[in-house]
């Protein structure tokens, strides 16, 4: 990633204590995954998202999930506290890691998600230990694609599952899309839905089960920049006014980006 302050929706980690102090918590006040989820999910659709993924991954209290590109950890928390599974969430920014782990201490769930500062092109903490991986919007940022799914193969036990939610490249942008993508998303390198299938099998994987959500992720984004709209005085008042206009930028140009039909949205499930 070229510099990942540069977006919007990682710039300022303490967005999340903000949004904490609104509801009347202080900040070592012990918390509830389900105030926290209104805040700590970055990728979309939330914790039915996540939801999602263990049914289809099959998670229970005997999983062990690596959740790669963590964020302040919003899925490690809830998977856990939902299934009871134990989940090692790595992710490379440390102040995201560092947030997430206060947030999983003071969520009481400490003993079920481990965070790691980490990258997973260096390899998973625990090579051959997961029963399961989760990426949410995340792999986007990631061009090395044979070095990265080389990785997740190898943390992966053998029949694991490995479920992503990321973007597909649907049409050529054009330049000034393209560099919003570079710059605003973080996102250098986009492949199309067959490339994705190609290099996720290239890595070894026996099955890849790939959905299309360009529909629903278009309207998702088109419905998150109006809400932001909507609530810009609360954003200010909550936030700042600088934090409020990058984030409605960003959502803004997120949903220009599938209204045009640049980007598709894919929900993939890989078995080792």
């Amino acid at each position: 990633m070229e510099s990942a302050k540069l977006m919007k929706l990682y710039d300022r980690v303490d967005r999340i204590h903000h949004e904490l102090r609104a509801l009347g918590i202080a900040d070592d006040a012990t918390l509830d995954v389900r105030h926290l989820a209104q805040f700590d999910q970055y990728h979309y659709h939330g914790t039915d998202a996540v939801d999602l993924a263990a049914a289809r991954l099959g998670l229970d209290a005997t999983s062990h999930v690596l959740d790669v590109g963590a964020g302040i950890g919003g899925p490690a928390r809830w998977l856990a506290a939902t299934t009871g599974c134990r989940v090692t969430a790595i992710e490379l920014q440390p102040d995201l890691n560092e947030t997430a782990a206060d947030l999983t201490r003071r969520a009481g769930l400490a003993d079920r998600v481990t965070h790691v500062a980490g990258n997973i092109l260096d390899g998973a903490p625990e090579a051959g230990a997961y029963d399961a991986l989760i990426s949410y919007l995340v792999f986007l940022h990631i061009p090395d694609r044979a070095r990265l799914f080389a990785a997740c193969h190898r943390a992966l036990r053998p029949g694991a599952g490995m479920y992503i939610e990321d973007f597909t490249l649907l049409s050529e942008p054009t330049a000034e899309q393209r560099e919003a993508l570079r710059v605003k998303v973080q996102c250098p390198y986009v492949p199309s839905p067959e490339v994705y299938r190609q290099d996720i099998a290239g890595a070894g994987f026996a099955s890849v089960d790939f959905e299309d959500v360009t529909q629903e992720w278009t309207a998702f984004t088109a419905e998150r920049a109006a809400a932001f709209r909507a609530s810009r005085d609360r954003q200010v008042r909550v936030h700042g006014a600088e934090v409020a206009a990058g984030l409605e930028d960003f959502f803004e140009t997120m949903a220009g980006l599938y209204a045009d039909g640049v980007l598709g949205g894919a929900r993939i499930v890989a078995r080792r």
